[in-house]
């Protein structure tokens, strides 16, 4: 039986207005995509793993003060935390860094094209490592499809030079471990009985410590350090690794399961925009329509198409 506190408080809550899922959606696209901007930015006056380093330090710090705020709990279980550890791996440190580092020989355009095939190497990870879907047509077809857009994108007709290669192999190498950090996720951190923020600042946290050691051996600060650079390097934390987690938090528990995981669709545009708007990047014609060859793969082997027409 309801109690009227309850009742109250549910009234209460119904009549409050909420910050609309739709514009959570849009914004987090906008973050992720001007993310490759920043660290292009970034690079201007530190390394790679600086650019990494730097963008997990200020995200954990944006998380755990979110935490505070909230009074949100801390994970207690080490098997959390040692599932958080494989994860900050997978999704923050490893890719944060190939990344980075790619972005020395490639534009961001091409980078934040190369990002939208985070769903495909997902889908790859969950049928052959997890065996979390079985294959069908559709999906091997889709597969087809995007990694033929890849060729498109990097235009493999011109041989692309040794320094692109590399650059094009470590963001491949980046999204093959997204691919794998989200089956992990889904199989090891669904279900838990800790909000999702502190499993965000959990992740963060230990991926800024897994790359502190390096910044610290490695890393190379220039002495003048242009004001731009600093902007893009806390915008990139601050936002590109604290904000987005609750933006995208705040999708997936208020939009429908199909379109939450679909921002991947929308980061690569606004990565594209900004990287020809304000950086100067030349867009060449087979980078977008690799993209858009990308995107349908993904679209075919997600069976969205399909669901579209039937929702219709």
């Amino acid at each position: 039986m309801t109690t009227e506190p309850a009742v109250a408080a549910e009234r209460h809550a119904s009549h409050t207005p909420q910050f609309p899922w739709l514009a959570s959606f849009v914004i987090l696209g906008a973050i992720w995509g001007c993310s490759f901007w920043w660290i292009k930015l970034g690079l201007r006056a530190v390394s790679p793993v600086d650019v990494a380093f730097a963008r997990l330090a200020a995200g954990a710090i944006s998380l755990l003060v979110v935490a505070a705020v909230t009074r949100t709990r801390m994970p207690r279980k080490a098997a959390t935390w040692r599932h958080l550890f494989v994860l900050a791996v997978l999704l923050n440190s490893v890719p944060f860094t190939l990344f980075a580092y790619g972005e020395t020989h490639i534009s961001a355009v091409l980078a934040g094209i190369i990002n939208a095939l985070t769903p495909l190497t997902t889908l790859v990870a969950a049928l052959t490592i997890f065996g979390q879907q079985r294959p069908n047509l559709k999906i091997i077809g889709g597969l087809v499809i995007g990694f033929a857009g890849v060729l498109v994108v990097i235009g493999a007709w011109h041989g692309p030079g040794g320094g692109q290669l590399l650059g094009i192999g470590a963001c491949l190498g980046a999204v093959a471990c997204y691919g794998i950090a989200f089956p992990y996720a889904r199989r090891h951190l669904t279900g838990l009985a800790d909000r999702p923020v502190a499993l965000a600042t959990g992740q963060v946290l230990l991926g800024a410590i897994q790359l502190l050691p390096f910044a610290i051996l490695t890393g190379r600060i220039h002495q003048n350090i242009p004001g731009s650079s600093l902007l893009a390097l806390a915008a990139l934390g601050v936002l590109g690794s604290g904000i987005a987690y609750i933006l995208n938090f705040h999708v997936v528990n208020h939009a429908p399961a199909t379109i939450a995981s679909s921002v991947a669709y929308l980061t690569p545009l606004f990565a594209v925009i900004v990287g020809a708007t304000f950086l100067g990047e030349a867009v060449t014609w087979y980078e977008p329509v690799g993209g858009l060859l990308i995107l349908a793969g993904a679209a075919i082997s997600q069976d969205r198409l399909h669901r579209r027409r039937r929702r219709g």
